[in-house]
Order: C-alpha cells, then sequence, then structure tokens
C-alpha cells in the first residue's frame, strides 16, 4: 500500500507495520542531494506518525546501487559556508533516523559509497547481497566524508580499519564488510528482499514496546558510561511491566501459546 507521494523515493506500508523505503532515483545511482534529503525527512515523519509501524527497511532502486554517494553536480560548486551546511541537513537527517523509535535495516544492493555508506551506518544494521560494495571514497574527490562517516565507521569496526578506508577510498566487498563487522548478514541478490522481509516479519511478532524501548536503551546508552547505561535499562525493563504487552506476554508463555499483542 503506498502511502503519499513523493519524486526522488518511495514508501510502502508492505505488510502490517513494515514499512519499505526505496531511494528512487536509478538514472543517478540514488545519489543524495537536497530535494532527496526533504523528502527523506517528509517520510520519516509520515513513519514516526504511525503508532502500528514495527520497522522501516530503506533501499535503492534498480539492481546497481543502494546510494553510490552524494549528488557530485549539486555540491561541485558550493562555498565552504554552503559545503557546511549541506552537511548539516544530512547529519540531522541521520540522527533523526538513527533516533526512530522502531528498528531500521538497511537493505543494500550494488554500490553503497559515500553518503550512500553513511546512510547504512545511520540505520540499525545491514543486510547485504553479495554483489555489495561499500566505501567512503571521498578523499578521491579532495573533500572529506561530511554524513557522518568519520565518526560511525570508526564506531563500527574499529579506528584502525575506518582510517584504512576513508584514507585510502578503497572499497569493500559484502563478505569483507561482514567479516569487519560493518554487515550483519550477507545473501544471494535474488534473495534479499525476501530475507529483508523475513526479518521485519520476526521483529514484528515480538511485543512492541519492547522492541521500542530495547532500541532506545541500545542507542541512548552507546555514548555513557555503563553504570549510566545500565540504568537506563533497568528504567526501561520497569516501565516494560506497567504494560498489558507484559502481562501477556508472560502468561502466553506460561499457559504455552503464542503471544497475541496489540500495539503500543
Amino acid at each position: 500500500m503506498n502511502t503519499q507521494s513523493y519524486k526522488s523515493l518511495d514508501l510502502e506500508l508492505i505488510e502490517q507495520g513494515t514499512y519499505l523505503l526505496t531511494l528512487n532515483r536509478p538514472a543517478s545511482l540514488n545519489a543524495l542531494n537536497t530535494e532527496i534529503f526533504r523528502e527523506f525527512a517528509l517520510a520519516l515523519d509520515e513513519v514516526a506518525n504511525d503508532a502500528e509501524a514495527r520497522v522501516l527497511l530503506i533501499t535503492g532502486a534498480g539492481e546497481k546501487a543502494f546510494v553510490a554517494g552524494a549528488d557530485i553536480s549539486e555540491m561541485r560548486d558550493k562555498s565552504a559556508v554552503e559545503g557546511m551546511a549541506f552537511s548539516q541537513t544530512a547529519m540531522t537527517l541521520f540522527r533523526r533516523l538513527e533516533m526512530l523509535p522502531i528498528p531500521v535495516i538497511a537493505v543494500v544492493n550494488g554500490y553503497c559509497l559515500g553518503g550512500g555508506c553513511e546512510l547504512a551506518m545511520a540505520c540499525d544494521w545491514i543486510i547485504a547481497s553479495e554483489n555489495a560494495v561499500f566505501g567512503q571514497p571521498e578523499v578521491n574527490l579532495g573533500i572529506t566524508p561530511g554524513f557522518g562517516a568519520t565518526q560511525r565507521l570508526s564506531r563500527l569496526i574499529g579506528p584502525a580499519r575506518a582510517m584504512e578506508m576513508i584514507v585510502s577510498g578503497r572499497h569493500v566487498d559484502a563478505n569483507e564488510a561482514l567479516n569487519w563487522g560493518l554487515v550483519n548478514h550477507v545473501y544471494p541478490q535474488d534473495r534479499l528482499m525476501d530475507e529483508a522481509l523475513s526479518i521485519a516479519g520476526t521483529i514484528c511478532q515480538k511485543g512492541p514496546l519492547a522492541v521500542r524501548l530495547s532500541k532506545q536503551a541500545i542507542v541512548r546508552g552507546a555514548s555513557l558510561d555503563l553504570d549510566s547505561g545500565c540504568q537506563i535499562e533497568s528504567q526501561a525493563f520497569g516501565l516494560c511491566f506497567s504494560s498489558a504487552e507484559q502481562k501477556e506476554g508472560m502468561a502466553a508463555f506460561l499457559e504455552k501459546r503464542k503471544p497475541e499483542f496489540k500495539g503500543v
């Protein structure tokens, strides 16, 4: 089921609770520009405002690329001030994505470079097809990464590997990305979306409040010391016991049946 109309992306509610956001500029390998950032923000609003939303999948149109980077034709003539503003727009948007209450999964097929890799890293995890290629090649253009790679990539795969990818600009294939911890799973290209939907379906069967609070604790705790992070977890755990969801989940376990969760 389609939601509102967009020009540079498609947002569909494809199964109960599962949204699919497809970046749809295949002629430019789904390159990121100001227009797609604007529409992406609107799409996030749409998903965030749906209390029944459970999972968001993000992918790119076509078989060649998830997102091959930012639109160089738009960036080429920017001043230093304009370049920083463009970076801040993406940073704000990707942080919003990271803080979305529901799990977000990047479904990567083909090239995932520059801003595309930064977008994928702002998701909660990445699954990829066997033909996926990851990289931060900005140094080839005489610029640094600008949408978060110097920070998120180091946290995901460690500073040394992040440094290697960023300062050399070299590409990493799907299997190497899996071994390095950048990607969670790699699948044959023709099975990628089916596997994504299967993962989403599994999440949709779980307690929605518990899923949201778990994500919140992980994301908020990532930048805190261990004691502070564990306190967030204790608060989330306690809050669950005020919900009908917890009563149903535990009753179903004791009665040896599947729980029937009604929503947040």
